[in-house]
């Protein structure tokens, strides 16, 4: 939050102060029935089978501050007010994160409950038949987090809502991203990378600067092994059209992709031994004496490739017939990959 004058500051105290007091002359103080909630249902370990009713419980209290706040309008519907208000809550028990983002005419917040991918949302609020009131609400697995789109100078008239999930424990997380715009009383997505990317998208990292959008993620193919380093990786650049109802993918990166090219040689290969299909296997084997040597039974294991080169020139895998492991070495030359050296590993 931007640094404010001590006149706002002020302002906000002093607000603050009356809506505690109106709180204390009627129901129980919101503040007081979270703090209450957090010491018996939200403690860690304490959410099980009702933990839906208990995150029901928190965002109704949750819920009804916020609009409370943007009914009594001036500095009570400040963005100032309100974050400092969530946070206050947050500090109660300390896993509570909300942040919240004025896009247009309405109020965005990202709601993370409880550390974990479950029990979060983004809430939009606004006005619903003159009133303030919750509009919508969107539930994902993951950490959200909101962002408002602008372009130029102009009003922030949409966002952009992120969904992380744990790591994978290789540098990736889960990622899901969606483009939401206010729409009277409602909000419409109208871009999703779960469209894009159904079998799910792993990213190491992403960034969004102006309109554009910059993803780097994971690409899964044939020899692809997790947790190895320097396989194939794409960043994909995204712009958010002037009206911002398109989304188009306007660049596209490869990191290594000599790897993927690589590893395609290679499961040529083991089709070719499994085939006994000694033209294919003759274009990627060119010494005779070796492809006599390769036995049928020959497979690929899940291993992590060994460069032999600084520059992935030369590469071994590791593979396994019915009785014994295999060093398989590979040389890039211009005709493409290579096996020019196939030997059992001794046990």
């Amino acid at each position: 939050m931007k640094p404010t004058s001590h006149a706002a500051r002020f302002a906000v105290a002093v607000a603050a102060l009356s809506l505690v007091g109106v709180a204390s002359a009627g129901a129980p103080d919101r503040l007081d029935r979270f703090r209450a909630l957090a010491a018996t249902q939200l403690a860690a370990g304490a959410l099980g089978d009702d933990s839906a009713e208990t995150y029901r419980e928190v965002y109704a209290l949750l819920d009804d501050e916020i609009v409370e706040s943007l009914a009594s309008g001036g500095v009570f519907a400040s963005l100032g007010f309100l974050q400092d208000r969530l946070d206050t809550f947050g500090e109660v028990w300390g896993a509570t994160v909300v942040r919240l983002v004025r896009v247009g005419d309405v109020l965005v917040g990202a709601f993370q409950l409880a550390g974990t991918p479950v029990g979060n949302s983004v809430r939009v609020y606004g006005r619903l038949d003159g009133e303030a009131a919750l509009l919508v609400t969107f539930t994902r697995a993951g950490r959200p987090s909101v962002l408002a789109l602008r372009q130029g100078g102009a009003k922030a008239a949409r966002f952009l809502m992120t969904w992380e999930g744990p790591p994978t424990g290789r540098g990736t997380r889960p990622l899901r991203m969606e483009l939401a715009h206010p729409q009277g009383d409602g909000v419409r997505v109208t871009w999703s990378t779960a469209q894009l990317f159904p079998d799910g998208l792993l990213a190491r990292g992403w960034s969004v600067r102006g309109s554009e959008i910059r993803v780097r993620y994971e690409v899964q193919y044939p020899g692809w092994t997790p947790g190895c380093d320097g396989q194939t990786e794409q960043e994909d650049v995204y712009r958010v059209g002037s009206g911002g109802a398109s989304v188009t993918r306007v660049a596209r990166r490869l990191i290594n992709p000599w790897h993927r090219e690589f590893r395609g040689a290679v499961a040529r290969l083991f089709d070719a031994v499994a085939a006994g299909n000694g033209n294919a296997l003759a274009g990627l084997v060119p010494d005779a004496a070796m492809r006599r040597l390769l036995p049928p039974s020959l497979a690929p294991e899940p291993a992590c490739d060994a460069r032999e080169t600084i520059g992935p020139e030369r590469v071994s895998v590791a593979a396994r017939d019915a009785e014994r492991p295999w060093q398989l070495t590979f040389q890039r030359g211009p005709a493409g990959w290579r096996l020019v050296s196939a030997m059992p590993v001794l046990q």
